[in-house]
């Protein structure tokens, strides 16, 4: 059974059903320690009630020790999400966040004219859909007023500015513990939970790959992460490496602001539209995979015409395919390929070496460039402080088990964000984890 279906937490929260949920909690025991964490406000008939307050989440035991039910890694939309989820359905929970804010990626790694890639009823968090009057496509600003909606809309209190140094399981006590280190006070500080829920994402570290001789490189190197936008560019020669969507949406920016830009390419990739994208997603509701692919294909030529003349190479497979089986998602377009087609933005094969102000690519090209902005993602950094985990994650710190049987570990470890599925797989991973922590803690009571 589908608990948060069953206790109908959507938008609109009838607390008839929310009183049901309350007698489950007595009858499981729950119901006392449930009292000592939060304030609970019985609404009058009819109204919608907000989401309990929790006085302490994390109880104080020992000096810089915090006990807890369940203690989250990361605050970014996964972490917030999973703490909400637990928190409708009463389960105490402590969010841990290395930033001084929540959402960091988003507040402060992301361009300007970055918009949601996915229509907004693909992006939403559990139990809050975007408002009616939300555009199809939510800009930066629009989900980050979302996001600290969300926040406040759920009592979602992360502590910020905590580096978690280490995780590891306690076998003989049962529970985790982890040690992270308040930035503010200096101190490390350690907190016991019975669950532990690595929401750091795939998106912790940024990444640059090796380049023969880019130490040598005169002028500036940047990571899309630093990205804002090309206003400070204009006039420059700016070569962009790696053709995802940061990638093309950023040569699209620096070309808006007067820069002379390029970017690297190197697989094959397939370019679609965010309108096409969004009606793919709703065709596989009722349709094969691939009779979507084939459609999304056709549809793609019929737009931008063969562009392997332009230095594009089409997969075999098609896009959704893809997206399931190798996690590759196709560029959504915003204008660059007109751009591109326009001579405006140069498309060049990788990079061979990096001499000064100069890049040799692998035609043996060579060109001058004042900057270099590398869009080549980010890696996690679960193995770095997970000391044990529950065979949950390979070595490059990403689940071992492919979608949709990655979320969950051995001794109560879970993670979320980790789907490669994006916001869309962020929605029920959080509700999957808070249903399956809730059915165990009522066992636990039971036996």
């Amino acid at each position: 059974m589908n608990i948060t279906k069953s206790l109908g937490v959507a938008r609109g929260v009838i607390f008839d059903e929310s009183r049901l949920y309350k007698h489950r909690l007595q009858e499981h025991g729950i119901e006392k320690e449930k009292r000592e964490y939060m304030e609970l406000d019985e609404p009058e008939d009819g109204q919608v009630p907000e989401t309990p307050k929790l006085n302490n989440r994390a109880t104080v035991v020992a000096k810089m020790k915090h006990e807890t039910v369940v203690v989250i890694i990361g605050a970014g939309p996964a972490g917030l999400a999973t703490s909400a989820c637990l928190n409708v359905l009463y389960v105490p929970n402590v969010v841990l966040e290395r930033e001084d804010c929540s959402a960091s990626l988003w507040k402060k790694r992301s361009y300007n004219c970055l918009k949601l890639h996915l229509a907004k009823q693909f992006c939403e968090l559990p139990h809050k859909p975007f408002p009616s009057d939300a555009p199809t496509f939510v800009t930066k600003n629009g989900f980050i007023q979302y996001l600290d909606n969300y926040i406040s809309r759920f009592n979602v209190n992360p502590l910020h500015r905590r580096i978690v140094e280490s995780a590891s399981f306690d076998v003989c006590l049962g529970k985790w513990l982890v040690g992270a280190k308040n930035m503010v006070s200096n101190e490390v500080e350690e907190y016991v939970g019975s669950y532990l829920v690595v929401a750091t994402g795939e998106n912790s570290e940024c990444f640059i790959p090796e380049v023969s001789g880019l130490d040598s490189f005169r002028g500036e190197i940047l990571h899309s992460s630093q990205y804002k936008s090309g206003k400070n560019f204009s006039d420059k020669d700016v070569l962009v490496v790696g053709c995802g969507n940061s990638g093309m949406e950023i040569a699209y920016d620096l070309s808006n602001w007067g820069a002379q830009s390029s970017i690297v390419t190197r697989n094959p990739l397939h370019v679609l539209t965010k309108e096409m994208v969004q009606l793919g997603m709703t065709l596989l509701k009722f349709m094969p995979c691939d009779y979507v692919d084939n459609v999304m294909m056709m549809l793609s030529k019929l737009k931008y015409g063969d562009l392997s003349e332009y230095g594009f190479r089409r997969p075999a497979k098609g896009p959704f395919y893809l997206k399931r089986a190798t996690s590759q998602t196709p560029v959504i377009d915003v204008g660059t390929i007109d751009k591109i087609k326009n001579g405006d933005v140069q498309v060049l094969p990788s990079i061979t070496k990096v001499t000064e102000d100069m890049v040799e690519f692998q035609d043996r090209r060579v060109n001058h460039f004042d900057v270099v902005i590398f869009a080549t993602g980010y890696k996690s950094t679960v193995k770095k402080w997970l000391k044990d985990d529950g065979g949950l994650f390979n070595e490059d710190g990403m689940p071992k088990n492919s979608t949709p049987n990655h979320w969950k570990g051995e001794n109560g470890i879970y993670c979320v964000g980790f789907s490669r599925a994006g916001l869309f797989g962020i929605l029920n991973d959080a509700k999957n984890i808070a249903d399956d922590i809730y059915r165990s803690l009522c066992e636990k009571r039971s036996t």
